[in-house]
């Protein structure tokens, strides 16, 4: 099925309001989610949101709180999430260093203890709409280790993301957003959701085989695992963002007797640069679209695919969403319709809504 995206949040917004969050809460979580599968990243969009809803029954989210500085040092602060949801704080957390930035030049946010901050670019396309520079590592706790490390045959951290962004004038970002495992751990569940096999070299089985049943992931007695992306280079940029986010923010590491909830908790370390304490703006932006314009004159190799730099791929299909609809398949519709009547909402409503 294809839904409008306007249609889709309000689904969303519904069903969280409904699981206890104040409205401008639940419209902050829906336009996180939904924004995620318009930007064709539906591994971090409402496919989430059954997930989401089990974690506030199992208390590990806690709705209506928000981002407290717990450490200031002026440019450096340490920001604690108080287990709310990652769409909330981490949009506060980006604010504060934003401001810090601004008065400072450059800004280090530490920010723990926060439920799942959905797609990383997002807070990076916020640095950027500011005019900043940011630079995010991020990685999970409290979740079985889905990621074998390289040469390992086990699950032993998360997929453990890796952003970067540069502001442009022209109001196209450059916004590095990945995984440093092959593919997400959500794009594995939508593969799943879909009945559909994955491409070969992302997943072994328990016994460290390779597989392309996105059904061994999601077993709870021999779980398989992701591989990391680009073999030993992802896996050593997936051990740097298990240290920056979890070590020095505090808010933890993947390890033996870790406490395991299924709840999905991020920490996430970010370094916020003002480009106009450093250099003049305007030379800035010219190096950036110069270099943009020399890569993508690049003649392409297939004529049909021409060079793209990052950022490009979720402003097309940004595009196409808007105007044809978000896909769902019949899974992740159903998962939908449970969480809307876990939280009261009839499945005769939510489909009205869906209209």
């Amino acid at each position: 099925m294809f839904i409008d995206h306007d249609k889709l949040r309000e689904i969303v917004s519904a069903i969280v309001a409904k699981a206890g969050s104040g409205s401008e809460e639940a419209c902050a979580v829906a336009d996180g989610l939904v924004e995620a599968n318009l930007a064709g990243h539906d591994s971090h969009g409402v496919v989430l949101l059954q997930g989401y809803v089990e974690s506030i029954r199992e208390s590990g989210l806690h709705p209506n709180q928000h981002a407290k500085i717990v450490v200031d040092n002026g440019s450096s602060i340490v920001v604690d999430g108080q287990r709310g949801y990652g769409q909330v704080i981490a949009g506060e957390a980006m604010e504060f260093g934003i401001e810090r930035a601004r008065e400072h030049g450059l800004a280090l946010v530490a920010l723990r203890n926060t439920h799942h901050i959905g797609r990383v670019g997002q807070w990076a396309e916020q640095a950027s709409a500011a005019g900043m520079v940011s630079v995010h590592f991020v990685n999970g706790t409290e979740r079985p280790s889905t990621v074998a490390p390289f040469r390992g045959s086990d699950g032993r951290f998360s997929t453990n993301p890796f952003v970067c962004a540069f502001p442009a004038r022209n109001g196209k970002p450059i916004v590095l957003d990945m995984a440093t495992s092959g593919v997400a751990h959500g794009k594995i569940r939508v593969a799943r959701n879909k009945g559909e096999e994955v491409a070969p070299g992302l997943l072994i089985d328990a016994q460290g085989q390779p597989t392309t049943d996105p059904n061994v992931l999601f077993d709870e007695v021999d779980r398989g695992s992701l591989l990391p992306m680009g073999l030993h280079k992802g896996y050593g940029l997936a051990v740097i963002c298990e240290l920056m986010a979890g070590a020095l923010t505090d808010g933890g590491v993947q390890h033996e007797g870790m406490k395991i909830t299924n709840t999905i908790m991020n920490n996430m370390l970010v370094i916020i640069i003002d480009p106009a304490q450093l250099v003049n703006v305007n030379a800035f932006q010219h190096h950036v679209e110069a270099f943009v314009t020399w890569v993508k004159e690049s003649p392409p190799a297939e004529p049909d695919l021409p060079v793209l730099v990052p950022g490009d791929p979720e402003r097309q299909m940004r595009t196409e969403r808007r105007a044809h609809g978000i896909p769902l398949d019949e899974n992740t519709w159903q998962q939908i319709l449970a969480a809307g009547e876990h939280v009261g909402l009839e499945r005769e409503t939510v489909t009205a809504m869906a209209d």
